[in-house]
């Protein structure tokens, strides 16, 4: 598979070719990527058609919002499932991509979670989806979008600091061989300490987002259980860590579910982590989930409000693709596997 190759080894790919050809593919692969090596103009027929370019098939396509929402559901060659979502705005597109096949956190909110772990991606998959997006919106296009990824944020399925080696080479090649800023790529993580500590120590200024949920552990632990290795007060420490290395200010994700972690207790509480950490604040509509017990809540307004009130920078993400199930997992849920 082409993407799955480091980019160093291509030439291994057109054996007798000369170095030329080798780079005029390693632009087509990850600066400017079609959907179809037929696509690739300037390479000769008989290497374009000995290409396997993608790592995966696109076995389901969802489109939402005028065009603005397409999600893909990739099958690799060995069944595991891939999601991947694209949005776009009128000054950005934004691609959300997955590090794991499934994942084995066991979030209860979650859908991946529900379905548990398959595997880790590799480098090449999660850097090929990158690269099916972009190659999409040169293609395809989207209306009133810019043809162009200029946003990629690792919250797709799976837990990226668990598949911390192959994550940080994606990054590499997503800044080295795509040309993309560091500044633009958010890696986002449930608190895993030690990973938050390796990315704290790697050199680009990556975007860190971190999926609170709750602001006592008893409550966070019930919901993500990783919360009883790594508490609250080792997640905020290094993310604090992370911040002051960096200078980029971390966000904390926040799902609110009714009845859960919607209270204005824990609004007090998470505007108390986050006056701390100096960070911004994403509140999140619930998307309902098979599986899961808790629904989305109704008190969204008054949650930010009081936020707000609190001295904290925080919005609402606006939810896009609900009709296509463009959360994590659902589109997965959806679609039984080949063969079942």
């Amino acid at each position: 598979m082409t993407y799955l190759a480091h980019p160093d080894d291509l030439s291994d790919l057109l054996p007798g070719e000369p170095q030329y050809r080798v780079d005029q593919l390693r632009r087509w692969l990850y600066v400017n990527p079609v959907l179809d090596a037929d696509q690739m103009t300037n390479l000769p027929q008989h290497v374009r058609e000995h290409l396997d370019l993608w790592p995966f098939a696109v076995e389901a396509e969802r489109v939402a919002d005028g065009g603005r929402t397409v999600k893909w559901l990739f099958r690799s060659a060995d069944g595991a499932a891939i999601e991947t979502v694209l949005i776009g705005y009128d000054d950005r597109a934004t691609v959300c991509i997955s590090s794991q096949a499934g994942c084995a956190l066991g979030c209860t909110f979650c859908a991946t979670g529900q379905f548990g772990f398959e595997r880790h991606l590799e480098p090449g998959e999660i850097v090929a989806q990158v690269a099916f997006a972009r190659a999409h919106l040169r293609t395809v296009g989207m209306p009133g979008v810019p043809a162009r990824v200029t946003n990629v944020v690792f919250m797709g399925m799976g837990e990226p600091l668990v598949n911390y080696d192959r994550v940080r080479e994606a990054i590499r090649r997503m800044i080295e061989e795509m040309h993309m800023s560091a500044r633009s790529i958010t890696v986002s993580t449930v608190g895993i300490v030690p990973g938050i500590r390796r990315l704290t120590n790697d050199p680009w200024p990556v975007n860190l987002a971190v999926s609170l949920h709750a602001a006592d552990d008893e409550l966070r632990t019930s919901l993500v259980p990783i919360n009883a290795r790594y508490p609250l007060a080792a997640v905020e420490t290094a993310a604090a860590g992370y911040f002051a290395a960096k200078g980029r200010r971390v966000s904390i994700e926040w799902t609110l579910m009714d009845g859960v972690n919607d209270s204005d207790e824990q609004a007090d509480r998470l505007a108390e982590i986050a006056r701390r950490l100096r960070a911004h604040v994403n509140v999140i509509a619930m998307n309902p989930t098979p599986l899961s017990p808790f629904g989305p809540s109704g008190r969204i307004d008054r949650f930010l409000d009081r936020l707000k009130l609190a001295g904290i920078n925080a919005t609402r993400r606006v939810n896009r693709g609900g009709e296509i199930d463009a959360a994590c997992g659902q589109l997965r849920a959806g679609v039984p596997l080949k063969g079942t």
